[in-house]
């Protein structure tokens, strides 16, 4: 591990040796000459392919490492151009200009001196003096030295921005010799084409050039931006005068909103230019999409009346093969469960939906059975890793992601099934509904045979989906879709108190706090404030649910707490469980302000195509690489890589938001509940953190903290049109 001083220092000199370079994301180690210095110093970071001989620039912090000793962590950087007849010709004869070698490099210098550079910049036609140097070969010189001299230009003037050097080295491999033209033309483009650029980088850059906070090109990039977070919270659309309100307390500045007149010019634009999609719905309140959501919102719903008006794929006498099934599988079937399974054999289109205990596993297993008997194949998918596991297990029958079903293709940028390549199925079974967001439905109903039948599980009364839609909500709401609402729960399931507690919860009811007599499954403790909860949470996973449980700390038990923020919130708790669980030994190193470890529990926070990984997975470092600041995820056996400039897609996982525990179960999990988590304790968020323990559920917090959540069925309305297209029928789809 590395000590850091606090305050960044700049060094200039000459690039002496480039000990390691990893060309994917630029990660250097190298050996910098300062002027008139006996030793040379090591910088290391994000930095372009430097020449041998290069004058830098650098500036970043020094570190103390206990292995590698003092280095410069650079966080920016500048290219200077040498000055002198000799670190001219070192810098030409590095190679870094296609052409020159170091035997040209040397007659160059030797015939121009110090004025080399001045003559390849402004008067290239002097290099006719140099002998048995022919035109093309002049010609290339002059070429290859532009483009490297833009390079260089174009980092410089991105660097006096304040952009860091992983950034900037990105935009010029994407925008190449036009980077400052584009820059200066539209700064907010880069937040549109560069990846990992957001829209505050892109803003600070704007204003930077000078751009006012009021100009149009402003107002246009932020109204799109604060659309484009509300999608990221849930919205489908957003009301005009929250829209506007919104971007105006985004484009103020920092201290008192924007005036809302330019604000509202910009959504006006916006919506001529076709960049924002206007519409009334049947209340008479106009909501601003961003296009492609409305076109998805609309497809979504046109498919689903398609869907409904067909027929269904099991054509027997389904009332004789539900009673053939019960007999074969020596089961009795409630008759809660036999409705719902006559309504998903008898419908095209139908949702079953229900709690913990009421039997939607066994549900599935004899769907499953059935439609297999009747010959009929049957396609089984779920939208996490987890959820689909749960599913095969189920079932034994292979069950996928949807986004493995529907076989992404990183390369095109699509889905291979689609509308012209269906799914080879009769059937389509998804479980996990409630995490189903727009986007990810409306690709899946693209890939439905036209004649095959399409059934929804899920928990209504779960959290919605991370990202936009409410989509398991809508089809129940809009009451066109069948659906079967489990509510008995088993007598097996009775004996459980995770699932009694789950229950209660969701009808707003207390759950009982005293443990009783033997080994429960739910338990509350007590602690008045989040010092003491941190404390004892840190005791709970370390020691006693192994000792007691015999359970992996790191392995089976998933702390769940509702915030980020404070002393048992997210980001807090992850430093205390990693020091706790996993602490100093394996090899690590620093990335930002987090410390990567071998063996740290982790989690993906994007879908990433090409990895095959998606958000919400949860993997364990079984490699981590200090020189290039890599590290090697196991995902259940997935192995994947990571490079430094991929490391923001993973956050440390001994602790996650209840949001992100969603599709996923763990053998045990402990929840913070204090009242300083206030604007977050729901009862939606309470239930699904409960229902996400499998054997064993700790909660650790105040019954005050408790109390609230479980009256509090208060939840944040999420802006969608779904359910009102469904109600309207094809023809208002």
């Amino acid at each position: 591990m590395a000590e850091s001083v606090e305050e960044p220092v700049t060094r200039e000199g000459v690039l002496e040796r480039v000990l390691f370079r990893n060309e994917r994301n630029d990660w250097t180690v190298a050996r910098l000459r300062a002027e008139g210095a006996r030793s040379e110093i090591t910088i290391v970071g994000a930095l372009p392919a430097l020449a041998i001989g290069e004058h830098l620039r650098v500036t970043g912090r020094f570190v103390e490492h206990r292995r590698y000793g003092s280095q410069l962590q650079v966080e920016s950087f500048q290219p200077l151009t040498p000055d002198t007849a000799d670190g001219i010709r070192r810098f030409l004869g590095s190679g870094v200009i296609e052409g020159i070698g170091k035997k040209l490099a040397q007659r160059l210098v030797e015939h121009f001196g110090a004025e080399t550079l001045d003559v390849l910049d402004r008067c290239p036609e002097r290099l006719a003096e140099i002998p048995r140097l022919g035109r093309r070969k002049r010609e290339g010189l002059v070429e290859a030295w532009a483009r490297e001299r833009g390079r260089r230009d174009a980092l410089i003037y991105l660097m006096s921005l304040r952009i860091g050097s992983a950034h900037a080295i990105r935009i010029v491999r994407e925008w190449g010799s036009g980077t400052v033209a584009r820059v200066r033309a539209n700064p907010y483009e880069l937040a549109d084409e560069i990846d990992r650029i957001g829209f505050k980088t892109a803003d600070a850059v704007a204003r930077a050039q000078g751009v006012a906070r009021d100009a149009p090109i402003r107002m246009d990039a932020g109204v799109r931006h604060v659309l484009s977070e509300l999608q990221n919270e849930g919205h489908v659309y957003h009301p005009r005068e929250g829209l506007a309100r919104r971007a105006a307390e985004v484009l103020g500045d920092g201290v008192a909103p924007l005036d809302r007149e330019p604000v509202e010019a910009a959504i006006e634009r916006g919506v001529e230019a076709g960049r924002l999609l206007s519409e009334r719905g049947s209340d008479g309140e106009e909501g601003l999409f961003l296009p492609w959501l409305h076109a998805a919102e609309v497809e979504a719903a046109a498919r689903l009346h398609a869907t409904l008006a067909g027929r269904p794929p099991f054509r027997g006498d389904a009332a004789r093969a539900l009673a053939r099934a019960e007999a074969r599988q020596r089961l009795q079937l409630t008759e809660g469960q036999r409705e719902a399974l006559l309504r998903a054999l008898t419908s095209p289109l139908a949702v079953i939906t229900g709690g913990p205990g009421v039997g939607k596993t066994t549900i599935l297993q004899t769907l499953v059975r059935v439609l297999r008997e009747a010959e009929l194949r049957v396609a089984l998918g779920a939208p996490t890793g987890r959820a689909a596991q749960r599913m095969t297990e189920a079932t034994g029958a292979e069950a996928k992601t949807i986004h493995r079903l529907l076989k992404f293709n990183p390369e095109k940028g699509r889905f291979e099934h689609d509308a012209d390549q269906p799914l080879e199925a009769d059937q389509v079974v998804v479980d996990e509904t409630s995490m189903l967001e727009l986007g990810l439905l409306v690709a899946l109903l693209r890939a439905i045979p036209k004649g095959a039948g399409l059934l929804f599980l899920g928990d209504a009364d779960q959290l919605p989906s991370v990202g936009p839609g409410r989509v398991l909500r809508d089809l129940i709401e809009s009451g066109r879709v069948p659906t079967a609402r489990l509510t008995e729960i088993f007598r097996q399931q009775r004996e459980s108190r995770i699932v009694e507690s789950a229950h209660r919860i969701n009808r707003g009811e207390t759950p009982a706090l005293d443990a009783g007599p033997g080994e429960q499954d739910f338990y509350f403790v007590q602690r008045r404030d989040g010092v003491s909860a941190l404390a004892t949470i840190l005791e709970i996973v370390k020691d006693r649910i192994p000792a007691r449980f015999g359970m992996d700390p790191i392995r089976d038990v998933q702390v769940l707490t509702p915030m980020y923020r404070g002393e048992v919130g997210a980001d807090n708790l992850n430093r205390e469980l990693q020091a706790a669980l996993n602490p100093p030994g394996p090899p690590e190193f620093e990335f930002g302000e987090r410390l990567f470890r071998q063996g740290d529990r982790v989690m993906q926070l994007v879908n990433d195509y090409d990895k095959e990984v998606f958000n919400g997975d949860v993997g364990r470092i079984v490699g981590a690489n200090r020189i290039d600041r890599s590290v090697r995820v196991d995902f259940d056996g997935l192995l994947v890589e990571y490079p430094a400039e991929e490391l923001d897609e993973l956050t440390h996982a001994y602790a996650i938001s209840v949001h992100k525990s969603q599709g996923s179960e763990y053998p045990a999990v402990v929840l913070p509940l204090h009242e300083q988590h206030y604007v977050m304790l729901q009862r939606n968020l309470l239930y699904t953190a409960v229902t996400r323990g499998k054997r064993l559920v700790v909660l650790v917090g105040t019954r005050r903290a408790l109390e609230i959540a479980v009256r509090n069925d208060r939840t944040a309305r999420r802006y969608t049109r779904l359910m009102e297209r469904l109600r309207e029928g094809p023809g208002g789809a």
